[in-house]
């Protein structure tokens, strides 16, 4: 797969790696791949400063304003020979961080009680274990900052982990304290 653009294959997955998106099958490769192609090093090296800024910029600069929508619509409407109305859309409201035991915070992003799963923000802090439990569902776990144990597996930023049904987390820890996506079922049973 050769980009048009590069002359690199391999270059596209650089941007994913600076993101923190690159599967953690492929960060290895990359970074053996590195110290060999001056290009992916030139585009490692572009995009640091901007990952770095957007990752330091305050959320609220991240979203866009209800007037930037506005004025899309009049524009749209505008190009159209229509007259502008903005559609009606329900105010989204950010969901609040709850503390739901010591040392563990969850903000829940979506319910669906249909397929019995919510997905949510996890944030552990250091040197706390979440509870064992018992998986009624799929969970699936993505770690956004710090170092979370499963077992004897130590996930870093960017990392995945999937558990079954029927299977069950007796230990699951975070020395640093961590921040991860965890889309699961409800009716898990804590042990």
């Amino acid at each position: 797969m050769r980009s048009e653009q590069h002359g690199c294959e391999w270059i596209e997955l650089v941007s994913l790696h600076v993101l923190h998106a690159l599967p953690s099958s492929e960060i290895g490769f990359l970074e053996t791949h590195l110290p060999s192609c001056p290009e992916c090093q030139r585009e490692l090296e572009s995009l640091r400063p901007v990952a770095d800024a957007l990752a330091s910029s305050p959320a609220e600069i991240l979203r866009s304003s209800d007037s930037i929508w506005d004025r899309l619509a009049e524009r749209v409407g505008g190009e159209a020979g229509e007259e502008s109305t903005s559609p009606e859309v329900p105010a989204w409201r950010e969901p609040m961080w709850e503390d739901v035991a010591p040392g563990i915070s969850c903000k829940l992003l979506a319910t669906d009680a249909k397929r019995d799963r919510v997905s949510m923000l996890v944030r552990l802090a250091p040197d706390t274990a979440y509870p064992p439990h018992s998986h009624a569902g799929v969970e699936e776990l993505f770690l956004l900052d710090g170092e979370l144990w499963i077992e004897d597996r130590k996930l870093h930023p960017g990392d995945y982990n999937r558990a079954e049904p029927g299977t069950a987390d007796k230990r699951v820890w975070s020395e640093t304290g961590c921040t991860c996506v965890l889309i699961t079922s409800p009716s898990d049973v804590i042990s």
